[in-house]
Formats: structure tokens, C-alpha cells, sequence
């Protein structure tokens, strides 16, 4: 009873039932006016045919006419009796038959029907929630966040102001409020005082809005903020955004991060406490068909061989891996064993030519922008003129024209470029382009960007190397700032986890507890109190009351949890 009667507390409110009520009310009163004319005309006509009946007699002569059920106890002997008989049943047939239950359906009960069912989306959050993350808008970002914050137990809310969208988002499972976002009331009944954040990912303009608003309420929330243009940074963080996030110049540096990779030296992916994690390409190097255990790069220089990619998959390390020209592995260290590691390599000769990028867009012009700061020459092959003009500073050759012409490719230098980097927007050209290139040159690393995750396997087996996308750049950098800690990129779905030891593997050794066995993990550091320990062998201890430092995928995570973690309670 208490929820019919929200709704229909929540129904009279409607301005669409106010205006839908007038009109039903004036229609019963036409109806009203009729039969009380019937009636009086019934009593007329009567009298005429020298029958005399009640009041009461005529109203119910006339709706047992009027809505068919025709009793026949009570008759006209008169043509015109029968005449006015015909008259009251064929409007009784239009007014009641058709009109009223039309009317009470378009105007009452549709209208009921979808006040319910937009009531099924709550407009607050339960009370005594806290720590949760609240999001502006379900892009492809905050879906790749919303999954990661289920499987981390972390509460989140959408606010969405399209109540269609927020009824198709409700019915998939998502935790959906409606409010406009312009609306301070919203943002209170959103409880943002006791959020943990909240991510303001609209458009530039929007973006500055909804800061503003959510500024007046709460001054010390933090608010992390998706720029789409650059020039838009400063205005978000003027209008009071704790954290702008460039995303499409970020991937564009990291895509370009992972082109350097191409050379003989170590590139920093990320960061723990003191410890820089790193990728070395093995390629044209000494390292090349050498077994992981007869690398001796911990002999050597300390650092921690933590996973090896092999054609976009993190592989852990047992020891027994044979590396290949296509492997790049994942070290850890401090920054003075990495200088050294790289210093290993100095020695050894570099393909001298120029880097292929194709698409220069935002994110392609960010990657150009990035090689030539690291003295990369790049040439770039680009479709649009005025495209051409923005990236041709930064570019050794721009070469205009469509990037599926063998003709303007080979001039690009394809056939002698150390890597191509695949950034036009269109997954499915970025899959053509990176079969294409791998026919015309087996010895490249294919560097691309992708957007759709069911994407991510067909480009690898195209011959992709590394695939990032826009939307796991954007989860992991709003996940690192929820969490105070450096971002971390290591690859599409290849995430950084740090947890406490579960109390079930407790003073077991790393071969003991089984877990890259039974998970698939990559175990690549212990803290206990202030110490990080990297060295780590199959006799390493799992202290009590420690942290553990992984790298896997969210699969591999959650399978962590169900072996490990539920067996604690």
C-alpha cells in the first residue's frame, strides 16, 4: 500500500496527469450534462404517452439504454418515443463505448502506466551510503569503470537526465539516478558530500557547467573531469575541477610510448612507491631466443622480469619462456637499474628510419607531438588537408591520401619503417590497416588504438602488437586517482592490483599458495610495512599482515577472489 501510494502521490504531482485530468473531468461532465438531458427529455415524452415514472426510473432508463443493456422493462409505445430510444442508444454507443474508454486509457491509465514505470528509477541514493563514485554520464568510459567498480565492490551512481536513458540503463542492471544535472537538489539527493568523487564526463561546455553547479554545493568533493579539447583544461580547472583528464592526448602518448618500444632501451609504463615498471623489447637484441632464467637481468642489475607480452597477451613468468624478436618484457626497478639495463643495449644498431603513423587526429596528432619530442622521426599518412597542416610540424613527411593505397604507403616507407601506429577512430579500418601492414612488413610493430573491447582479440590476431583503448585509459586514470596512485597503463585489460595478503596463504610461500597457477597473476611485489621487496623467487614468504602487488587481467582478479578471498570468512 505504501508503494501505490508513492506512485499515486508521485502521479498527482505530474504536470502530464494535471493536464490529462482536465480533459477526462470535462468529458464526465459533457456525459454528466447528457444523461441528465435524457433524463428530463425521458420524463417528457412519458408524460406525453400518458406514463408517469420517478426521477430515479428516468436516470436508469437512460443508462441502461445508453450503455446497451436494453432491460426492456420500461418502454416507449410512441414513434417518437422509439425515435428518441434510437437516439439515446447511438450516442450511449459513441460516448460510452467508445469515447470513455478511450479517453480513460489515453488520459488516465497510459498515462498511470508510465509514471510507474519511470518511477522504477530512483531519484537519491539510499540513505548511510558513502564512499561511492558518482558519474555525469554512461560513456564508453564510465562502462569500463562500472565494470571494474563492480568487481572491486565499490558503490557508484549514474546520473542521467534523459528518462528514457536512464529507464534503458535501470533495466540493464545499472545503478541509475534520474535528475537533471544542472540541478543542485540532484547532486544533494545524490548524497555528494559523503561520495568519494564524482566524474563530470559530458561534453567540454556541459563539463564546465555541472562543475560550477556541484562547486556551490560541496567545495571539497573532487572532481575529475574528461577534456576533449585541450584548449578546455584550464577552464575546468578554473571553474573548480580537482583533476582534468586529457584523455585523447594521453592516448596518444602512450601509444606513442609503446612505438619507442621499438628501440633497444626500457620504457616506464608506470609507477610503484619508488619502483618504476617498465616494457624492454628483446628485439635485435642478444636476448633473442635466450630462455627468461638465462637472461640474468636480476644478477646483473636487480631488476625483476614480472611478465613477458607476446602478441598482446601478459604472459607470467616461469622461467622456461623463449623469447622471440615479437617478445617485449615486463621489468621492475628503480630508475638507476633501468639506466643500466639500457646501457646494455647501447651497442646495438636501431632501424634509423622513420616511424609510420597513420591518422592524424587528436590522438594522432598527441602521438606525433610525443616521437618528435623523443627525437623520433615520423612520417604520417592522412586523409584530411587540414589535418595534414596541424600535425606537419611535428613530422619528418606528411603524406596525403587514402592509407589503403600500396603506392602512397610504400612512399611512407612502410616496407622499412621499425613501427606503424594505427590512431584513425575506426576500429574496423585500424583491424584492415593492421593485417595489411603485417603482410607488408613481418619484421613491424603494429601499434594501434581501438574503441570497442570485443575488438581487442580480432586486431591482435591481425597482427596488431599493442592495443590501447580510449576507455581503458579513462577507468584506470579515475580507478588511480580514487585510490591516490599513479597511473599505471600496462596494456588493454592488464591491470595493476594491490591487496592485502588474504589470512588463507599467510605465511605460505609464492609456490605454495599457487597463484599464478590456479589464476594466471603475475606476482611482482610484497609490502610489508614500508619495505617493497621485487626480488621475489618461489621461496618468497607471504608475510601476515602485508600487501601484495599483482598484474593480470580483471578475470584473472576475480578468480583470485573466489579461490583465496572467500575462503577468509
Amino acid at each position: 500500500m505504501k508503494f501505490v501510494g508513492s506512485q499515486l502521490a508521485y502521479y498527482m504531482a505530474d504536470k502530464d496527469f494535471k493536464r490529462n485530468s482536465k480533459v477526462l473531468l470535462k468529458f464526465l461532465a459533457l456525459l454528466g450534462i447528457v444523461i441528465v438531458v435524457y433524463s428530463i427529455l425521458f420524463h417528457f415524452i412519458m408524460g406525453l404517452e400518458g406514463q408517469n415514472h420517478s426521477w430515479v426510473t428516468g436516470f436508469y432508463w437512460t443508462l441502461t439504454v445508453m450503455s446497451t443493456l436494453g432491460f426492456g422493462d420500461i418502454t416507449f409505445h410512441s414513434d417518437l418515443g422509439r425515435l428518441f430510444s434510437i437516439i439515446v442508444l447511438l450516442s450511449g454507443i459513441f460516448m460510452l463505448l467508445i469515447v470513455l474508454p478511450f479517453a480513460f486509457i489515453r488520459h488516465f491509465y497510459v498515462p498511470l502506466l508510465e509514471s510507474k514505470k519511470k518511477n522504477k528509477v530512483p531519484r537519491e541514493v539510499p540513505a548511510k551510503t558513502k564512499d561511492h563514485i558518482l558519474l555525469c554520464s554512461y560513456d564508453v568510459i564510465a562502462k569500463d569503470l562500472t565494470e571494474r567498480l563492480k568487481q572491486e565492490n565499490i558503490p557508484y551512481y549514474l546520473i542521467e537526465n534523459d528518462m528514457d536513458k536512464a529507464l534503458e540503463y535501470h533495466d540493464d542492471q545499472v545503478s541509475v539516478l534520474f535528475g537533471e544535472l544542472d540541478n543542485e537538489n540532484t547532486f544533494n539527493l545524490a548524497r555528494i558530500k559523503e561520495a568519494k568523487l564524482i566524474l563530470v564526463n559530458r561534453n567540454d561546455i556541459i563539463n564546465t557547467k555541472i562543475i560550477l553547479t556541484i562547486r556551490e554545493i560541496s567545495p571539497t568533493i573532487p572532481i575529475v573531469a574528461i577534456a576533449t579539447d585541450i584548449e578546455s583544461v584550464d577552464v575546468q580547472q578554473l571553474s573548480g575541477a580537482d583533476h582534468v583528464l586529457p584523455l585523447k592526448k594521453w592516448l596518444g602518448e602512450q601509444l606513442a610510448n609503446r612505438v619507442n618500444a621499438q628501440y633497444a632501451k626500457s620504457q616506464s609504463i608506470g609507477q610503484y612507491e619508488d619502483l618504476l615498471i617498465a616494457e624492454l623489447p628483446v628485439h635485435n637484441t642478444p636476448l633473442v631466443s635466450k630462455m627468461i632464467r638465462e637472461t640474468d637481468l636480476r644478477q646483473k642489475f636487480g631488476v625483476s622480469i614480472v611478465g613477458i607480452w607476446n602478441r598482446g597477451k601478459l604472459e607470467p613468468i616461469t622461467g622456461n619462456e623463449k623469447l622471440t624478436h615479437d617478445s617485449v618484457l615486463v621489468i621492475i626497478g628503480n630508475k638507476e637499474q633501468l639506466y643500466n639495463v639500457d646501457n646494455l643495449f647501447d651497442d646495438y644498431n636501431v632501424n634509423p628510419n622513420p616511424v609510420l603513423l597513420i591518422g592524424g587526429g587528436r590522438v594522432g596528432l598527441a602521438a606525433a607531438e610525443s616521437l618528435h619530442k623523443n627525437g623520433v622521426l615520423v612520417n604520417v599518412v592522412e586523409k584530411d588537408p587540414e589535418v595534414c597542416k596541424k600535425v606537419s610540424p611535428f613530422c619528418n613527411q606528411v603524406f596525403a591520401g587514402d592509407a589503403s593505397d600500396y603506392e602512397l604507403l610504400k612512399r611512407a616507407g612502410i616496407l622499412e619503417a621499425p613501427s606503424v601506429l594505427l590512431s584513425t577512430h575506426d576500429d574496423t579500418m585500424n583491424i584492415y590497416l593492421a593485417s595489411y601492414c603485417r603482410q607488408l612488413n613481418r619484421e613491424l610493430r603494429i601499434v594501434s588504438r581501438i574503441s570497442e573491447a570485443r575488438n581487442i582479440d580480432i586486431i591482435h590476431k591481425a597482427g596488431a602488437n599493442f592495443v590501447l583503448s580510449y576507455a581503458t585509459l579513462g577507468a584506470e586514470a579515475v580507478l588511480s586517482i580514487s585510490k591516490n596512485q599513479e597511473l599505471t597503463v600496462l596494456g588493454e585489460g592488464i591491470t595493476l592490483f594491490i591487496i592485502p595478503i588474504p589470512s588463507s596463504i599467510e605465511g605460505k610461500s609464492l609456490a605454495e599458495s599457487g597463484i599464478g597457477g590456479k589464476t594466471g597473476l603475475s606476482v611482482i611485489a610484497i609490502k610489508e610495512n614500508a619495505k617493497v621487496v621485487t626480488l621475489l623467487s618461489a621461496d618468497s614468504l607471504l608475510p601476515y599482515g602485508a600487501e601484495i602487488v599483482m598484474l593480470g587481467t580483471i578475470e584473472m582478479k576475480q578468480k583470485f577472489n573466489e579461490i583465496y578471498v572467500k575462503t577468509d570468512g
